[in-house]
């Protein structure tokens, strides 16, 4: 079992989870995932470290309430255990002097960048964060990315921060900071993934996008989180999750992900009516 040190939401319905898994601590590196399972007879669901600390074994994790599992997982309290941490799985994001290096992220992506973001400055790159959100409120370890980044800029939808809009205006976030970038790293959703790699494609800025399809077991046994890359299939899992963004196809991916929503969500929805009707009684 592992123990939870820390849970909490950081921002509306983006939660930060700190779990005792001193195995995966000690060998976790930037761009890495785990599988957990809440309860023994669960899911398995892969998450991305965002975080860790080896001296202390534990590692952190920045989540997303979407479905039934990650429900389950954003109601436990400090002090709750959960029966799985596996990991660490996946391909580290690779870390290298490469020169400016744009890094964007947004909404539980920004956890996951988090320590990209350090180990590119470690290795003695320029690095420039741009963080994603519909609005100001969502977010979240901004001082984190300042004390780390050497410019931090803000994209929001309803423009309550930073630039108005949407990822389309990195081109002119680029040309107002007079960098000259040399590579893109993106983490977060799909759609943001897509957007980002369309725009980079027309600068032609080598982008390196965090795949995150369908997923059961993280290691490349059941052939679930399959993606065409190029001319290719990968399997996310082992051959990822980091893929060249302008070889990715993006709509057969998006096509993917929707396969099982109806069943995630309605689960979601009628275990909550069950936990009012208990309450009621």
């Amino acid at each position: 079992m592992h123990k939870l040190v820390e849970s909490k939401m950081i921002v509306p319905n983006i939660f930060l989870l700190t779990l005792e898994a001193p195995a995966v601590a000690r060998e976790v590196k930037p761009g890495q995932f785990v599988i957990l399972r809440v309860e023994e007879d669960g899911e398995r669901i892969p998450l991305s470290v965002a975080d860790w600390d080896r001296v202390k074994g534990t590692i952190t994790i920045v989540l997303m309430n979407v479905g039934y599992t990650t429900d389950k997982l954003a109601s436990l309290k400090a002090g709750a255990s959960i029966p799985t941490v596996v990991g660490p799985l996946g391909n580290p994001t690779e870390i290298d002097k490469f020169g400016t290096v744009l890094c964007l992220g947004g909404c539980y992506g920004m956890g996951s960048l988090f320590p990209i973001v350090r180990g590119l400055k470690e290795k003695g790159n320029r690095v420039v964060a741009v963080l994603e959100a519909r609005s100001s409120y969502l977010f979240y370890w901004e001082k984190k990315f300042e004390e780390i980044s050497d410019r931090v800029f803000y994209i929001t939808r309803d423009g309550s921060r930073g630039y108005p809009g949407h990822v389309g205006r990195l081109p002119e976030i680029i040309k107002f900071s007079g960098e000259s970038v040399d590579r893109m790293i993106i983490n977060g959703c799909t759609f943001l993934l897509k957007r980002g790699s369309d725009v980079s494609r027309e600068s032609g800025i080598k982008t390196i996008v965090s795949l995150n399809p369908i997923m059961i077991d993280g290691t490349g046994m059941c052939g679930v989180c399959r993606v065409t890359v190029g001319s290719s299939t990968k399997f996310a899992c082992v051959d990822g999750p980091d893929f060249d963004g302008h070889q990715v196809d993006w709509k057969e991916l998006l096509q993917r992900r929707k396969m099982y929503l109806e069943e995630e969500i309605v689960p979601l929805r009628t275990s909550r009516c069950e936990e009012h009707k208990k309450e009621s009684r």
